[in-house]
């Protein structure tokens, strides 16, 4: 019996969105009497967090405080059009309808804010903070929600703002039919350290690090949450996840989560991410998003360390303890690749 130490490498580079059709995305932006600022998508969080960067970018625009708008993704049937949340798209395409609406709903909101305060609007400004007043002359100013009240009840102005987004049509070789369908890619590389027991087959993940290049990250907080996690699901994918043999027929696989076989708290490691920010020209104020880019690159560094480890190719997932075993037996041992400058 021995522990056989191995690393995996693996890089990536990812297409945001979808790749036909323009893949679009619609928001609308409107206010209420009292200033603040609501966000109807049809983009549903699933815990990537659309919600919190929805409101940053809306608030952003709009130039009030972030604490003043909110985001309502309750209905997909009452809501603005929206492909949907997958393909890594909610950041780029949805982040990008946010802005042009709440772009518009500013617009109407300094109309209204010049009507009160008798200049013209170009000659308003907000400063973040819910005021707003005239360039150069802080002292004539006037609230947000005063001037979302004499919108509504002095002016009879609807303070609202649409916006859709849909990524360019390519041009197409008319002899090759080459074309560039993907505006926007994310990249990531990632090193996993693990062991394998080559008399159980058990492999155990050690340590990860990583690097993501995700544009800009617009919340740098919820951007290492994600990734984290999102790595989490890549290692339970690889090591863990599966309903075979049982599949489709489950009258003897897991029935809920208890069964379920899947990595716990106890099983996570050290993880280092190191994220790189290299804004995107065509992303809302730099930010692709890391998306699906968070598993990804785990499932072939972990194939990969495991082959390191021990000299078992596995093609299939997940690798489970009986997989390894099989191989090795079929290798006559464990056969360790070695590591540079181990």
């Amino acid at each position: 019996m021995a522990i056989h130490h191995g690393r995996g490498f693996a890089s990536i580079n990812y297409p945001i969105g979808m790749n036909l059709g323009g893949d679009p995305s619609q928001a609308l932006v409107h206010s209420t009497p009292d200033g603040k600022f609501k966000v109807t998508l049809s983009s549903i969080d699933l815990g990537q967090g659309i919600k919190s960067v929805g409101r940053q970018l809306a608030a952003e625009t709009l130039g009030v405080p972030v604490e003043d708008v909110f985001v309502d993704t309750a209905d997909s049937d009452t809501g603005p059009h929206d492909m949907g949340s997958f393909a890594s798209r909610g950041t780029h395409r949805m982040g990008n309808a946010i802005i042009r609406a709440a772009t518009e709903a500013r617009a109407q909101l300094l109309e209204a804010a010049a009507e009160e305060l008798e200049v013209d609007a170009s000659d308003l400004v907000t400063d973040g903070r819910g005021n707003i007043h005239v360039k150069g002359a802080p002292s004539r100013s006037i609230t947000v929600e005063a001037t979302a009240t004499a919108a509504q009840f002095n002016q009879g102005r609807t303070l609202a703002g649409r916006g859709m987004f849909l990524v360019p049509l390519s041009e197409v070789d008319r002899d090759t039919g080459e074309m560039t369908p993907v505006s926007s890619f994310a990249h990531a590389a990632l090193i996993i350290d693990l062991t394998v027991d080559d008399e159980t087959g058990e492999v155990e993940v050690q340590h990860i690090n990583s690097a993501y290049e995700v544009g800009r990250a617009l919340n740098p907080r919820l951007v290492e949450q994600q990734l984290i996690g999102g790595a989490w699901m890549g290692v339970s994918h690889a090591l863990y996840e599966t309903t075979e043999p049982y599949y489709p027929d489950r009258s003897h696989g897991p029935i809920d989560f208890n069964h379920y076989l899947q990595p716990g708290p106890g099983d996570a490691v050290p993880h280092h991410i190191s994220v790189l920010e290299r804004p995107a020209p065509d992303a809302p104020f730099g930010g692709k998003g890391p998306g699906e880019m968070c598993a990804n690159p785990v499932l072939p560094a972990i194939a990969n360390a495991v082959f390191n480890a021990v000299g078992v190719e596995c093609d299939s997932l997940p690798i489970t303890p009986e997989k390894v075993l099989r191989g090795i037996r079929a290798n006559g041992g464990a056969r360790p690749q070695g590591r540079p400058g181990a």
